[in-house]
């Protein structure tokens, strides 16, 4: 009879267990019956079919735990990029040339000038900023910046040592130009992102004229590019192209239209991008090396005019399929991973500034494909240029230089 009670007692702790488990889901993935309809109502530009199902408007998701929301700066100029600092402070890049160092609550400590020219014009100017692997001891930053060249302007990235207390940087060196120059001052990218050898990836624009925009398939070209470059600006050990005579080593994918989002999930090492698409066909790519992620030879968006893009296709042998695509846009720019707890179902969870969407995008992934969405911040009515993550905490800026704090805890 004990036993028979034992075992009794056994099977209930496990249909316990499951009850629970199928309820709760995984945590931050879940998704199912109870899932919410897709947060976009609005009819599309060009209503291309998707590739596969969950590409496009996927369920809707909605965050249960308490989290609060604080404005901690206002009006800082025009901001390009906020990166969270080793030491948790924040760096902010205003796109007329300087950058302001921010204490963890918005509070500015330091202005930094003296960086070279940029030019700020169209989408121009100072770009993204990134941090050395070894920065606690050698002060060593990154940043992408539009550089006056030759007879127009490229993406160019430079180095320096931090020299805080003279707010300024010491032993500027340009170690990157995405040639060739153009005349176009539009989509320069560009992001930074060190991967875990220390090897430093680039996103860069394509300059968006049309007879420009077709470098993004040419492999002699970093228009349209992502590369991976080391500390010095050669091309990192292991390019996928580096052994091709007629291509530059540093690429390692192409087909890009004007990505100003890249990350590293912290759950598979993986780099995942987001770039604007033209009128409909914005996207979330997970970059692999040697991939042709097909701009603008298939897209899901439409030419400005509502014409079609080439010849209006979305999907060609050889070319990848974005994991995700917006239509009508979002307009997405930078893009960070959630990798705290205290927000339990935001865990790698994927969040994406959005500028005409006019919002913070939460995407759910599991198994290399979106699974829910959720809006966030959708009351602040502002372009969001910017996302970071930084200690359990989520920071946000926007186009107006507002700097939001979203962080666990009671609504405010």
């Amino acid at each position: 009879m004990q036993r028979k009670s034992s075992f009794l007692f056994m099977g209930l702790l496990l249909f316990s267990y499951l009850a629970v488990n199928a309820k709760c889901g995984m945590g931050q993935d879940r998704i199912g019956k109870d899932s919410l309809p897709p947060v976009e109502t609005k009819p599309g530009f060009a209503n291309y079919k998707p590739a596969f199902a969950g590409q496009t408007r996927v369920a809707g998701a909605k965050t249960n735990t308490p989290y609060k929301v604080e404005k901690i700066a206002s009006k800082l100029g025009d901001p390009f990029a906020i990166a969270a600092m080793p030491d948790g402070r924040l760096m902010v890049t205003l796109k007329s040339g300087t950058m302001e160092i921010h204490d963890k609550d918005g509070r500015l400590a330091k202005k930094i000038t003296g960086l070279p020219e940029v030019v700020y014009a169209g989408q121009g100017g100072l770009l993204d900023v990134a941090f050395d692997p070894d920065f606690t001891s050698n002060k060593i930053i990154y940043w992408s910046y539009s550089e006056r060249y030759q007879s127009g302007s490229l993406t160019a990235v430079a180095k320096g040592k931090l020299n805080e207390q003279a707010g300024k940087v010491d032993d500027i060196t340009v170690i990157f130009r995405a040639t060739p120059a153009t005349k176009s001052n539009l989509q320069f990218g560009s992001r930074l992102v060190f991967d875990n050898n220390g090897d430093l990836f680039v996103s860069i624009g394509e300059k968006f004229s049309p007879d420009v925009r077709v470098q993004a398939q040419d492999l002699n070209s970093y228009l349209g590019k992502i590369i991976r470059i080391t500390t010095a600006g050669k091309a990192a050990a292991g390019n996928p192209f580096a052994s091709r005579s007629n291509a530059k080593p540093e690429i390692i994918s192409c087909g890009h239209r004007n990505p100003e989002g890249l990350d590293i999930n912290p759950a598979t090492g993986e780099l995942w991008e987001a770039e604007f698409g033209p009128h409909g066909g914005d996207e979330i790519n997970l970059i692999r090396p040697g991939k042709n992620y097909g701009w603008p030879v298939i897209t899901y968006g439409l030419e400005y005019s509502n014409d079609k893009v080439g010849e209006g296709i979305q999907q060609k042998a050889g070319m990848e399929q974005p994991v995700y695509y917006w239509d009508p846009v979002v307009s997405p720019s930078g893009i960070c991973f959630y990798k705290g707890t205290a927000i339990p179902e935001w865990k790698n969870n994927l969040f994406v500034a959005c500028l005409s969407g006019q919002h913070v995008d939460r995407l759910m992934i599991r198994n290399n494909r979106i699974v829910g969405e959720e809006r966030l911040l959708t009351d602040k009515k502002q372009r969001f240029r910017d996302v970071a993550y930084s200690n359990n905490v989520l920071y946000a800026i926007t186009d107006d230089g507002d700097i939001y704090k979203v962080e666990p805890g009671a609504k405010r």
